[in-house]
């Protein structure tokens, strides 16, 4: 029988102000610590503490978890693990980007599903049987999506490698969607999260998954970027507020049906250069769309009219092209490179592989051999 499955949080909160809620929703479930999992550059510049701060006034004890990388590892999940048996923690709160929830995504689900507790074990789709500890996700970056998703990816340090774990037990409880909490990203970090946004919703909305209720959702979060991204890298309050919406609406739909090859190709450069994810999926974006146009129909049509192209007197490769050009424009206009300095040839080879492996290719459109891939990194060069 076929079929299409919809994951999503059981609630979730928007809006400024919107961390409001948390005391209260903690309160109601009758819980008592938190641990609290976020990454050192927002303890830093006080960005974690509109979460803790909270929690303080409102009498509600918690643990601070900052071994978080910006690409989280093995070894961060481990000693989080560890972190959170010692705590006597008996929920969880994810404050920051998709590294934060990523690495509170492993160790949750290991902590209620101690047979995992080799993380590379829930590499794939691994049939846990219980849900994560109970975690309310407050993003602070516009674009991941990661507090309405299935999935998270951790770094395989010792083989060079990302891996991508999916399981529907890992998604956060409750997600709580402050633009407030994004209004200290610099310009690079909101540009390079706003690019994995539109890289989310334009390989969601192509991939080999994508239907109806994916699609409207894709489709509404490419409009949303592109009205909003370049606002909101100038620091405009509106712009950073559409595009906390677009990378949750996009989330809620990619979550579901999975991407393509740009992530795979992103995951590897993550891995061996430690390449920001954002700028990675922003460089491999038009190189993948260019590559899989053929396997597209009209869907070039949609998104070229997303970002405002009239094409009433295009053909297809027109409207194809036109597409193609408005998503480099966009990042090239938020100040993403176009090429990676740290590509080396000597390189190439094993790149092509790690992509070819990674758990985000079969859902591309366009099968893609070791030689496509090749061709396609050597253009960041």
């Amino acid at each position: 029988m076929a079929y299409n499955r919809f994951v999503l949080n059981a609630t979730s909160y928007h809006g400024k102000g919107a961390i409001q809620v948390i005391p209260d929703i903690i309160k109601s479930k009758g819980l008592n610590k938190a641990f609290v999992a976020s990454d050192p550059d927002l303890v830093k510049f006080g960005v974690t503490a509109k979460v803790t701060d909270l929690l303080a006034e409102n009498g509600i004890d918690f643990e601070l978890y900052t071994n978080i990388k910006p690409n989280p590892t093995i070894e961060n999940v481990q000693a989080g693990v560890e972190a959170y048996k010692a705590s006597g923690a008996d929920f969880m709160i994810t404050v920051g980007g998709g590294s934060s929830m990523d690495t509170g995504k492993a160790i949750g689900i290991i902590i209620n599903n101690p047979e995992y507790a080799d993380v590379r074990s829930l590499e794939g789709v691994a049939p846990t049987k219980n849900r994560t500890v109970f975690t309310i996700a407050v993003p602070t970056t516009g674009g991941t999506g990661a507090e309405s998703t299935i999935n998270y990816v951790i770094t395989d340090v010792q083989n060079v490698r990302k891996f991508v774990c999916v399981d529907p037990n890992d998604i956060p409880d409750v997600a709580v969607v402050d633009p407030d909490m994004m209004a200290t990203m610099p310009r690079g970090l909101t540009a390079s999260t706003g690019m994995d946004a539109l890289t989310h919703a334009i390989e969601g909305y192509t991939t080999k998954g994508a239907w109806e209720l994916s699609d409207c959702l894709d489709l509404e979060a490419i409009q949303l970027i592109a009205k909003n991204l370049r606002k909101a890298v100038d620091g405009d309050p509106d712009g950073r507020e559409g595009m906390a919406l677009a990378q949750y609406v996009t989330a809620m739909a990619y979550s579901n049906v999975g991407l393509g090859i740009a992530h795979s190709m992103a995951h590897t450069l993550g891995a061996l250069y430690d390449t920001p994810h954002g700028v990675a999926c922003a460089m491999m974006l038009p190189i993948v769309m260019e590559f899989n146009q053929e396997y597209t129909g009209e869907k070039f049509k949609k998104i070229a009219e997303a970002f405002g192209v009239d094409t009433a007197d295009m053909d297809q490769p027109a409207y194809r092209k036109a597409a193609i050009d408005a998503v480099r424009q966009l990042s090239v206009d938020v100040g993403i490179p176009t090429k990676l300095e740290k590509l080396r040839e000597e390189d190439i080879d094993f790149l092509a592989k790690s992509a070819a492996a990674d758990a985000c290719t079969p859902g591309n459109p366009r099968e893609a051999s070791l030689d496509d891939y090749r061709e396609m990194f050597r253009k960041l060069m």
